[in-house]
């Protein structure tokens, strides 16, 4: 196997960080080398200077035994390289065709578009990879998983020989996980290599020969798959051996009675007839598959989408919630699975978010006490261990971790008795995701009750006490800790009895 990408001393640094520090590793042709590592331990940094949006500041990057030396991320694709980064940046009121091929569409001899070429060519690469959608469709009209794809397919259309993924299973489906994996290994056996960026260990082991792992901007090793397990990577990535990643140290005492219920809950279109109770110091487990109504029946409890029918219940008083502030004042709170668009304002300090819930309670009459602003800023850093040089550095700066835990803490502040917590580790790097769930665990020590949707089924089973599963927008039955298993609860998500 010959050598296809090798990075020499590279180095970068930001002010008062040095994101990657010296790092060096090779890339072999027809290989997938996964690279790991916790947010914040330069793995973006690292892909962003091979795929030439950032330069480094010393250190050489050769492709198929030549230096590359570009200024952007086009010198990057003309010379081989290309990358998927999680953010899509595709154009939705342009038709699948358009996007793949924008500025690279067919022309005659006088430059004007063959329209028809243009289709059937991106036909033609869509069956390629069993793909079976009319190319003529308008992306907005797509699932987020297929959007991922149809962008992984821009990326193969310009013929890298290196396509670096990051995160791209995170939108898909199974259905569609598989056709990725499918896609990457007719590729690899094409010759392509890839490093793909990912937080699923499992996908490491399915997809990669070998994997890198990456600490505070620093090479740490680099193993081949079959030589290690899952306990092995994680003791590389976070630099200490974490017994059980779902158990954690934080006492959770005895489960009581149930206090908060949702009955006949129904959203024309969106879910229909859900009903459940939780009980104090419960972690109560919603799984389901990609549409089942999970996310926008939780929505739905606090007034973010709109019932047509049902009653919320907590300590036996019938709740009225038509807004967020409404459910927050009953003590009721969602922690969006959207971090970025709906979670956290991007553009604003640390501080500013972590107070923003409870804006009102640093108010006396009318006059803001800054004091007890910042301190209850610094004990919520210090609380949730937030990694950050100030508080007053903009929260689009964290790494994804950080602003995971940032989203909980801000929320978690407000003292809700019920806490809905959705897909509270995506994108989340191993260190943090223990973090997180230790801070569940300790939510629910203290009495009251949470409400975990997730679609990491290792996930749910680890942490939860019981499991609701749906299927079309309706709760399909319900699993309790001794019956716990991955196969009982994917047939009731498939609509099996």
């Amino acid at each position: 196997m010959s050598e296809m990408l090798r990075v020499e001393d590279l180095t970068k640094t930001f002010p008062g960080v040095v994101a990657v520090d010296r790092l060096s590793f090779a890339l072999q042709k027809g290989e997938v080398l996964a690279v790991l590592g916790e947010n914040g331990a330069g793995k973006s940094t690292l892909t962003k200077m091979i795929s030439g949006v950032l330069q480094p500041d010393s250190g050489r990057i050769l492709l198929d035994g030549r230096q590359c030396l570009y200024g952007s991320s086009h010198d990057a694709i003309k010379a081989g390289i290309s990358m998927v980064y999680q953010e899509l940046s595709m154009v939705g009121s342009m038709s699948i065709a358009e996007n793949i091929f924008a500025n690279r569409q067919p022309t005659n001899k006088i430059g004007i578009i063959q329209t028809g070429r243009l289709y059937r060519n991106t036909d033609e690469l869509m069956q390629r990879f069993n793909l079976h959608i009319n190319p003529r469709t308008l992306v907005k009209q797509l699932s987020m998983g297929q959007q991922q794809l149809i962008e992984i397919l821009k990326a193969v259309s310009q013929n890298p020989k290196v396509l670096i993924l990051d995160e791209p299973t995170s939108s898909l489906t199974e259905v569609e996980v598989d056709l990725l994996f499918a896609m990457i290994q007719k590729l690899k056996a094409e010759g392509m290599s890839f490093l793909y960026i990912t937080h699923k260990l499992s996908e490491v082991f399915r997809l990669a020969d070998r994997v890198m792992v990456m600490r505070d901007g620093r090479y740490i090793d680099t193993r081949s798959t079959r030589e290690v397990n899952t306990m092995d990577l994680i003791t590389l990535m976070v630099g200490r051996e974490i017994v059980d990643l779902y158990s954690g140290s934080h006492s959770r005492g005895a489960i009581g009675e149930p206090y908060f219920s949702v009955r006949g809950l129904s959203s024309p279109g969106l879910f229909k007839d859900v009903s459940f109770s939780l009980r104090r110091g419960e972690i109560l487990g919603v799984a389901g598959l990609v549409g089942a109504g999970r996310t926008e029946m939780a929505r739905g409890i606090v007034g973010l989408e709109k019932l047509s029918a049902g009653c919320i219940e907590l300590d036996g008083k019938v709740l009225q919630i038509g807004s967020v502030s409404e459910a927050i004042k009953r003590g009721i709170a969602y922690i969006t699975e959207d971090r970025k668009n709906l979670g956290l304002y991007l553009g604003f300090s640390i501080k500013a978010n972590l107070v923003a819930p409870s804006l009102d309670s640093f108010s006396r009459a009318g006059i803001m006490r800054h004091g007890a602003i910042d301190a209850y800023c610094r004990q919520q850093a210090e609380h949730f261990n937030v990694k950050a040089a100030t508080l007053t550095q903009k929260i689009m700066s964290l790494s994804g971790g950080n602003q995971q835990k940032c989203l909980l803490s801000l929320w978690m502040g407000t003292e809700p008795q019920v806490l809905i917590f959705d897909e509270p580790t995506r994108g989340v790097d191993v260190g943090a995701r223990s973090e997180i769930y230790e801070k569940i665990r300790e939510y629910t020590a203290a009495g009251n009750g949470a409400v975990v949707v997730s679609s990491d089924l290792p996930e749910l089973i680890g942490i939860c006490d019981r499991i609701i599963v749906m299927y079309h927008g309706r709760v399909r039955g319900e699993v309790e800790k001794c019956d716990f298993g991955e196969e009982n609860i994917l047939a009731l998500a498939s609509g099996i009895n």
